[in-house]
């Protein structure tokens, strides 16, 4: 790749959804919004008016105005997750708050709730008992709807087998409990269903039964209830994790935060991929990177500096790992001598967040493989760096005859990755000095060959995640290579202009935070890794 930073190749376009099947979604939608509002009508009617009850406050509804702030919190909270046999022994008295998971009646004395906190889960047992819990109560839990929101108070106890329907192994007796906030009783995905893999689905048609298989469309609707499964639960806390360890590492090498603005006059890649807008009677676009004012800041003498941030481009690519918009990771530095010093950035940033993901992330990863299974990651301790001319004559060595002097197509790329894995042990690798022709305005050619650049893409399985390279900093070649790309150079002039009070050489990089953890955790799908995408067919939820 080498068109823009942190993307990737306009790929390959599949064909747009015809008005028709937009329509056939729509009436689809609204048929089950009608269908889940009648329910919850229908539900809202059945319930009449319980049984004189003299233990009723221990049980029920908790009215809006206890949940309007009315009081500070008295009784602590524990968390789901540290429920365990050692805290049995400092306090048996606990009060959890978490999701009904899975409620199931014994009888009419006896229910059973599983709760669920952060991914976490615990049994909690409803037993009659005289004087504590009636069973008033015991119906009461037994009619919750699942995924409601439940406040639990009662004792640890320790069961004399393992747990194998929660993480915790501990079950709470129940003394009191209250709905928080009740769920509709039919929900238009069921978690168990989202949370359910391919493995599993083709085994059970195999033994001739028929499980529910949740399609993308269907989980991205209703995304609010898809983002609760244990896989997604993973996702998005290793996301959390790659973006702080991104943050930590970069401030311990000297590097300082800034924040670029998105809306530009002008576009900051060039071509024709913005989303224009009217600024006040002027036209604008979003940005499409903070390419230009990461690197002003540089020429205002932050000396390192980085970001995290939104990205936007308006290319109609129908692909497994384009969004419209997604959050980069960019860097820019100075370069006191040579592009490699970038390089040495990407090699130990990257070898440090993957070591410490396989060590701080162990149960999310899990979590991520149980439902879409992966091989951790192969990479090498010291980053495997090959130039573009030896990644061509890899491809040309195999029987792949390509452009020399072009760009790689995304069939290329994974073929070149299958290569160097076999090879070198390792699915994560630099590919650098790209040709000058396939790289954006302002990036810097080879001293020794005008043809190629001081350029950079990064790989990750066979696909690309970064692209960097050394910077122009001089503001007359500037000039001419944004004339030669077809870029007006009146809607830059700024930007030019920051080199002319004296620039440091400098360069820099992005990365697209979705494919990231798209790559890592070996899945098909960036919409994955997207807490709510943006792509040329959706901008909603």
């Amino acid at each position: 790749m080498a068109s823009s930073e942190a993307d990737g190749h306009p790929s390959e376009e599949q064909p747009k959804l015809s008005k028709k099947a937009a329509k056939k979604e729509e009436a689809k939608l609204e048929k089950l919004r009608r269908r889940l509002e009648s329910s919850a009508a229908v539900s809202a009617a059945a319930s009449p008016p319980g049984e004189e009850d003299p233990l009723a406050a221990s049980y029920g509804e908790v009215p809006l105005s206890d949940l309007q702030s009315k009081e500070e919190v008295g009784e602590p909270y524990t968390e789901v997750g540290a429920l365990s046999e050692e805290m049995k022994k400092k306090a048996s008295s606990v009060l959890v708050r978490g999701r009904a998971q899975a409620v199931r009646a014994v009888g009419k004395k006896m229910a059973f709730v599983v709760v669920r906190e952060k991914g976490f889960t615990v049994q909690c047992v409803v037993t009659e008992q005289e004087g504590s819990v009636s069973r008033q109560m015991v119906k009461f839990v037994a009619s919750l709807n699942r995924e409601s929101i439940v406040d639990v108070h009662g004792t640890l106890t320790v069961p004399s087998s393992p747990i194998k329907g929660a993480s915790q192994q501990v079950e709470i007796q129940v003394n009191r409990l209250y709905c928080v906030s009740k769920a509709l009783p039919t929900l238009p995905i069921n978690l168990e269903d989202a949370a359910r893999s391919e493995a599993e689905i083709e085994k059970a048609l195999q033994a001739g039964e028929q499980l529910v298989r949740v399609n993308q469309d269907t989980r991205l609707n209703f995304r609010v209830l898809d983002i609760r499964t244990p896989a997604n639960q993973g996702i998005f806390r290793i996301q959390s994790q790659v973006s702080n360890i991104f943050r930590q590492f970069l401030l311990s090498e000297g590097f300082i935060e800034i924040h670029t603005p998105k809306l530009i006059a002008g576009s900051s890649e060039g071509g024709s991929a913005v989303f224009k807008l009217d600024y006040k009677g002027r036209p604008a676009c979003l940005a499409q990177s903070p390419q230009l004012h990461k690197q002003m800041s540089i020429c205002g003498d932050f000396g390192r500096v980085f970001e995290i941030g939104p990205v936007f481009r308006a290319e109609d690519s129908y692909t497994h790992r384009h969004l419209c918009e997604f959050t980069g990771l960019d860097v820019e530095m100075e370069i006191k001598k040579h592009y490699f010093e970038v390089m040495d950035i990407v090699d130990q940033l990257f070898v440090t967040m993957f070591d410490s993901l396989n060590v701080s992330c162990k149960k999310e990863l899990e979590a991520v493989g149980r439902q879409y299974p992966f091989e951790p990651l192969k990479y090498l301790r010291k980053t495997l760096r090959l130039t573009f001319q030896e990644g061509v004559q890899m491809l040309k060595d195999a029987g792949v005859e390509i452009d020399p002097l072009g760009d790689f197509s995304t069939e290329v790329e994974r073929k070149l990755g299958q290569l160097v894995l076999e090879k070198y042990g390792t699915e994560f690798y630099i590919l650098h000095r790209y040709p000058l022709a396939v790289r954006p305005f302002y990036t810097m050619p080879c001293y020794d060959d005008p043809a190629y650049s001081n350029s950079f893409d990064v790989f990750i399985r066979g696909e690309e995640i970064i692209s960097g390279a050394q910077r122009v900093h001089v503001p007359e070649f500037l000039a001419k290579r944004a004339e030669a790309c077809g870029i007006d150079v009146k809607t830059i002039e700024t930007y030019i202009d920051s080199f002319r009070y004296g620039a440091p050489p400098h360069g820099g990089f992005g990365v697209g935070l979705e494919r990231v953890i798209m790559l890592f955790c070996g899945l098909n799908n960036i919409r994955k890794t997207s807490l709510f995408p943006r792509d040329p067919l959706r901008i909603s939820p």
